[in-house]
């Protein structure tokens, strides 16, 4: 088998959801288009509702054009390896037409027996799906079975768990793929990259040099029809404790001994477990929470959180929040890792900023003004990219200095071809490469420190709202930063 295009049926739970539509099928055509996948390929679609063959392949061309340039010309051949079956994940009888249906699809499409499951719907029915596949037999074949979930992987530490053992009861840990979006995006990867090949920063990666690092990722958007999930979840599930952890231990994490999933996962499980024990009584200290009101976004008024759809009117939700994190380790002792994130923001973006120390005495300066840091700065999103902000001579103004910037995005390339994050995730997993997934250990470690801060904020009313549509968030966040000589960096 060619390894660089693995045979499989890729059979996805919730095809008829907004996640297949708008993510997975384009990214299937982008694999299938870019010669990533063999002719040895199927797709199969399962839901509740009763389409036909015929129906589904014609929501998965639709789906497929609308992100595709006008004039571009799709392979009708592509769509003719998509089928479609009416499913009910708590009927036995569905996972017998399934295993039927499939063993067919292995013999048409000489897949070798190979099934990827993706569970592209509510979470409340994956330990259901997962061992309703093992007990029907669906996963015992002569080629390999994985299971890939979306988040969110429980709701805290307790249910976390509970789903992990009854998910393991029918696949084990090498195969489930639970994915984070974020670690398929090209700069959250690079984040290796320029640590680990650059001699210039590694030396440099430490507390000797480093005073803190920033990690942003700020929306525009409130919660739109996401209320009656977001108001049960908040800012703090649905963003810190997976997105902003990954990014947080890929930062901070020591070089692997190899570049293989088990070493890397091994360093960013050893940051999770070096993080600074959260306590009910210290959470305000380090952490500040947030809820959009009414405002001005992108030139519109727009409403408060508490006026949303499916939004109790004094909710208690958060949509912000902001943290200080100490990773209490030989390497990071003594600097902070700041995070932010938010809906219904000023701007759009994700970016991480690390501030390097002031020399001890710097000779060219500015009288009266303060000389800027030194900053690298990742560009994840919308933009992707690096800044490397220095200081350099400012000509005929003598001995002084001036901040000057080296630029560079990938966004001035042809954008067009840039994988998107589930193209390179669903490609991943086909190739059994697990490196960009997150493990069990990850996910218990992350849901542990969350929920001393969660149970904190459920036991104390907030005076919500507390900052201003299209602003970057509650003046507490900058206060954060202000009572340890930071503040927060533009972005």
């Amino acid at each position: 088998m060619n390894v660089d295009k693995p045979k499989s049926i890729l059979v996805i739970f919730g095809a008829t959801g907004d996640l297949a539509n708008r993510k997975l099928f384009p990214s299937i055509y982008r694999l299938y288009k870019n010669g990533k996948l063999s002719e040895d390929f199927a797709v199969v679609g399962v839901a509740r509702r009763p389409l036909t063959n015929e129906d589904f392949r014609s929501n998965v061309e639709h789906s497929v054009t609308s992100s595709r340039p006008e004039n571009e010309q799709i392979n009708a051949d592509f769509f003719s390896h998509f089928y479609y079956q009416p499913f009910d994940v708590t009927d036995l009888a569905s996972y017998q037409k399934l295993k039927s249906l499939l063993h067919s699809l292995d013999e048409k499409h000489h897949t070798g027996e190979n099934r990827i499951f993706y569970l592209a719907m509510a979470p409340n029915f994956f330990g259901t799906i997962a061992e309703n596949l093992k007990n029907e037999g669906l996963t015992d074949t002569n080629g390999w079975s994985r299971l890939v979930i979306e988040k969110p992987f429980g709701h805290d530490y307790p249910s976390a768990k509970k789903l992990n053992e009854q998910i393991r009861q029918a696949f084990n840990e090498d195969q489930i793929y639970r994915i984070d979006h974020y670690l398929g995006k090209e700069m959250v990867q690079n984040i290796e990259v320029i640590r680990f090949a650059n001699a210039m920063f590694e030396p440099l990666w430490n507390n000797q040099y480093i005073a803190n690092i920033q990690i942003t990722s700020s929306e525009t958007l409130g919660v739109g029809e996401r209320g009656r999930y977001y108001d049960k979840s908040g800012a703090l599930r649905d963003m810190v404790q997976n997105h902003m952890l990954q990014m947080l231990a890929l930062l901070a994490m020591e070089p692997p001994i190899k570049l293989t999933p088990d070493e890397i996962r091994s360093e960013k499980v050893k940051v999770l477990r070096a993080l600074r024990d959260m306590t009910a009584e210290n959470v305000d200290h380090y952490f500040v929470r947030g809820q959009y009101g009414h405002g001005i976004s992108n030139g519109e008024k727009v409403d408060g959180y508490r006026d949303e759809t499916a939004i109790e009117s004094d909710s208690n939700t958060e949509t912000f929040v902001a943290g200080k994190l100490m990773i209490d380790n030989f390497r990071w002792a003594g600097v902070p890792f700041y995070i932010r994130t938010g809906k219904r923001m000023e701007i759009k973006a994700t970016e991480i900023v690390i501030q390097f120390k002031d020399l001890p005495m710097n000779l060219y300066f500015n009288k009266g003004k303060d000389i800027q840091p030194n900053l690298l700065v990742i560009h994840i999103h919308p933009d992707e990219g690096v800044t490397l902000h220095l200081n350099a001579e400012k000509r005929g103004v003598g001995t002084t200095s001036t901040p000057v910037k080296l630029n560079y995005y990938s966004h001035n390339e042809d954008k067009i071809n840039t994988p998107e994050a589930y193209e390179v995730l669903l490609y991943d997993c086909m190739l059994g490469d697990s490196t960009n997934f997150t493990h069990w250990d990850e996910v218990a470690l992350s849901w542990k420190f969350v929920d001393v801060i969660s149970q904190a904020w459920q036991n104390k009313k907030a005076n919500f709202p507390n900052y201003e549509s299209g602003s970057m968030g509650p003046k507490e966040s900058n206060q954060l930063l202000d009572k340890d000589g930071f503040h927060w960096w533009s972005i």
